[in-house]
């Protein structure tokens, strides 16, 4: 509409007006989608990248909870609430709003965990949903139980400190006693395995297993110290049981099935003291094993069925003394072999976090996004863009993130830039009006000047009319002409030189000037010329400053930003380019402020320069011509020198 409104005009307004039309409307921020809700002032677009540029999963995924985090780098905590009450997760359609939940978030140290439930996320593809954020007066729309589907039996965040692991599904599955809190984990905070205690699940109806039924089972962990046999969980009853836990550094999962035990291959062993995903598929009689999102390891073997409790970080009292019936509590008979499978066994010691069970069996897309999207490197998968407003010039635009960024150093350098643009914009409109009031003063003085080429007296009577003195036989100025030619250089040099003159023919005589008076009228003219060489460059001392320091205190601010930004990414830990890129983007403003001072002030400065120069020439030329007409005028004659001597 704008574009089709000054189309028909394009005449009027010729092609520099078409060129800032066509910029404005390349830049002119506009929203991509229409907004959700307008209650909500502020919004920034996740993308969940499972493509080539991404985190590359190509297999099925469906829905899923994907953890978002949020830091400086990537949130306005200052324009959301204390708590996170206002935060709001739309689907990419911009209407429909999903299900959430607030591990953490701490607005003073610049730190959220945010679990957000994502219908048919995509492989291969990016796939898009909207934050919102900025309304103090919404309610709080957490939804832990509606984050996880219904098939989801149990999820421990361990963000509890002083009470079980409370389950944050539907089922209630918390556990049974008191874990040891470790902080500083992969996700917030963790729990702690000493290889002594166990943390003991509930045998609750939601969490019994079918024979030959479906189960995902995951979790974060981070070993101290390789262990033989080291059992991360285990569900033993009788003759039946599963285990999982690391051998001398090796995941491995164990089956028992009515007197049958079947263990998983060898693989390679991970490092202790770094953080892994370790999660267990059982589908059709087929275990997988994966490690960090990929395959590990396979077992051929079903589930048995299992109804009593579990526990995280200690071999089952069944699978330490040998198998136990689980109706009776006795030691079974160690020919079943669960007993030997089991034996000598010992608790993990190390970090757990974020331990899932599910009753079906989680496609291995969905095992790679929770691998990819929870750990260190999440930033494959999840990326934020910029944020954008619902109102203001710079509403949805690059420059309103970029200027929201900048930080308070960079808004004193260019505070100060500002105050240098002031001054240089104050000195170029100066100049050029006064040099245009001098070139027009110039060109009515020299009109009646030469219009008196022969009679140099009657110019010395307009000067003295021109000062008030007197009556003039010369060609009158007209009030207006008058200030005109006030401000004309060659006028004040001609009224210097006037001066000189008169003063030499003020005590009568013959009017006749020596060569040497009239070598004294051009040194009172020099003298002249100069104040007026230095009146035309008064203040230009100022664009020199400004060329040359603008940029030089634009790159100072910028260097101090991208100090400040780096030290922000390397204090909250994460690193990608979306936490790097506003902060350096906001630094360069301070250069691009320092370059607006400076290449304005750089053409301006050449251009007086150059009209400087042209009159500074104007007034040597005029300098010699009068000097030439006084000496025409006033020289005494070479053949009467004793005449001029005697008078």
């Amino acid at each position: 509409m704008l574009l089709r409104r000054f189309g028909s005009r394009s005449g009027r307004f010729g092609g520099p007006a078409m060129f800032m039309l066509l910029l404005l409307a390349v830049l002119w921020p506009g929203q991509a989608a229409a907004w959700w809700n307008d209650q909500w002032s502020l919004r920034k677009k996740i993308t969940i990248d499972t493509a080539q540029s991404g985190a590359v999963v190509s297999d099925p995924i469906g829905t899923t909870p994907i953890l978002v985090r949020l830091h400086i780098g990537n949130f306005k905590f200052s324009a959301a609430k204390d708590d996170g009450g206002d935060l709001r997760f739309i689907a990419a359609d911009d209407k429909t709003p999903l299900k959430h939940h607030v591990e953490k978030f701490d607005s003073l140290l610049g730190e959220a965990l945010v679990w957000v439930s994502v219908p048919d996320l995509k492989p291969g593809t990016k796939n898009d949903i909207w934050l919102y954020f900025g309304n103090a007066k919404a309610p709080a729309a957490v939804d832990a139980k509606g984050t996880y589907d219904p098939d989801t039996l149990l999820v421990y965040h361990f963000n509890d400190r002083g009470t079980p692991a409370q389950d944050v599904t539907a089922w209630a599955n918390s556990a049974q006693n008191v874990g040891t809190a470790a902080d500083g984990s992969i996700i917030g905070q963790g729990a702690r395995l000493d290889g002594q205690s166990a943390l003991m699940l509930p045998g609750s109806p939601s969490l019994v297993v079918a024979e030959a039924g479906e189960l995902t089972w995951s979790v974060w962990l981070k070993m101290t110290a390789p262990q033989p046999r080291a059992v991360l969980y285990s569900r033993v009853e009788g003759s039946n049981g599963l285990t999982i836990g690391l051998d001398n550094g090796v995941p491995f999962a164990e089956v028992a099935n009515s007197g049958t035990t079947q263990r998983s291959g060898e693989g390679a062993a991970i490092a202790p003291g770094t953080w892994h995903h370790l999660a267990l598929v059982a589908k059709a009689g087929q275990i997988t094993l994966y490690l960090d999102g990929n395959p590990f390891s396979t077992l051929a073997a079903a589930l048995p069925t299992m109804t009593g409790v579990a526990q995280l970080g200690q071999a089952s009292a069944a699978a330490a003394a040998g198998a136990v019936d689980s109706s009776s509590g006795t030691p079974a008979a160690d020919a079943t072999g669960a007993g030997a499978a089991t034996s000598g066994a010992t608790g993990f010691a190390g970090d757990i976090d974020e331990f899932e069970i599910a009753k079906v069996a989680r496609p291995a897309g969905f095992i790679k996004v929770a691998a990819i999207g929870q750990g260190p490197d999440h930033a494959k998968l999840i990326s934020f863009s910029m944020d954008e407003e619902t109102s203001g010039w710079f509403s949805g635009g690059y420059f309103g993130v970029i200027l929201r960024s900048v930080t308070l150093d960079g808004w004193v350098v260019i505070g100060l830039l500002a105050i240098m643009a002031v001054i240089s914009w104050y000195v170029m409109v100066d100049r050029i009006s006064y040099l245009n009031r001098a070139g027009r003063g110039n060109l009515l003085f020299l009109k009646h000047f030469r219009e008196q080429a022969t009679d140099l007296d009657g110019l010395l009577q307009l000067d003295r009319e021109e000062a008030g003195e007197g009556d003039s036989i010369g060609p009158k100025f007209s009030a207006k002409e008058r200030k005109t030619v006030h401000a004309a250089p060659l006028y004040r040099l001609f009224g210097a030189g006037a001066a000189e003159i008169r003063r030499r023919f003020a005590g009568g005589g013959r009017r006749m000037l020596s060569s040497h008076a009239i070598e004294s009228v051009r040194a009172m003219l020099d003298s002249a010329y100069v104040q007026e060489t230095q009146r035309l460059n008064r203040l230009m001392v100022m664009l020199t400053i400004a060329i040359s320091g603008g940029p030089f205190l634009g790159l100072l601010g910028t260097v101090v930003g991208v100090m400040i930004t780096f030290a922000a990414i390397a204090a909250s830990g994460d690193v990608n380019v979306n936490a790097i890129a506003p902060g350096i983007a906001a630094a360069l403003v301070a250069t691009v402020a320092g370059l607006g001072v400076a290449i304005p002030s750089l053409f301006a400065y050449n251009y007086l320069t150059i009209r400087i120069k042209d009159m500074t020439s104007e007034m040597q030329v005029f300098v010699d011509e009068l000097i030439t007409r006084i000496a025409e005028s006033y020289d005494s004659r070479p053949d009467e020198p004793m005449k001029q001597a005697a008078e």
